[in-house]
């Protein structure tokens, strides 16, 4: 029988098999020293502060080195990897309402180069929530935008969401 297929049959090195035959006898078997885990005496408030919502480990890492924790980020995302919850939630929900019932709207200001000339430009965008409709307006006086802005409101959504945007513009007119 080869040294190979001996290695084969029981699992072992060529070179184990080798040093085997040469000594005589196999080896005795030396259990490698088991050391203690870094992580050990921390894993009780790791677990403590994934169910209060903290799933960061950089977080975690540095709440555990301050009292005494000495080995790195590598272990402790592992150990918490099959700990954190599962998500299966799709990434954006849509927003679904009845027709003429709600708008998203942003606006924004602009610099443009016209004709030689740098100009602003101030933008209003209404999305209406159930057709996705999109209505846009450019202007260039500010007061023009803000009455946009109020028009619309008045003219297609029946139930207002004021937000700072819209009580800024009822103010300043």
């Amino acid at each position: 029988m080869s040294i190979t297929s001996i290695a084969n049959e029981l699992g072992r090195d060529r070179k184990t098999i080798r040093r085997w035959i040469r000594e005589g006898v196999p080896g005795e078997y030396r259990r490698t020293v088991e050391k203690p885990e870094k992580l050990a005496p921390f894993k009780t408030y790791v677990r403590q502060r994934m169910e209060e919502g903290c799933l960061n480990a950089v977080v975690i890492l540095d709440e555990i080195r301050a009292v005494g924790y000495t080995g790195g980020i590598t272990i402790l995302r592992d150990y918490m990897r099959p700990l954190r919850p599962q998500v299966f939630s799709k990434a954006t929900v849509r927003f679904e309402t009845p027709p003429g019932r709600q708008a998203q709207v942003d606006w924004g200001e602009f610099r443009v180069e016209w004709n030689g000339k740098k100009k602003r430009l101030y933008a209003f965008v209404m999305v209406l929530g159930f057709s996705r409709s999109m209505f846009v307006e450019f202007t260039e006086d500010l007061r023009a935008l803000f009455t946009v802005i109020i028009y619309q409101f008045e003219k297609k959504e029946k139930e207002h969401h004021c937000d700072v945007l819209l009580s800024y513009i009822l103010f300043t007119l």
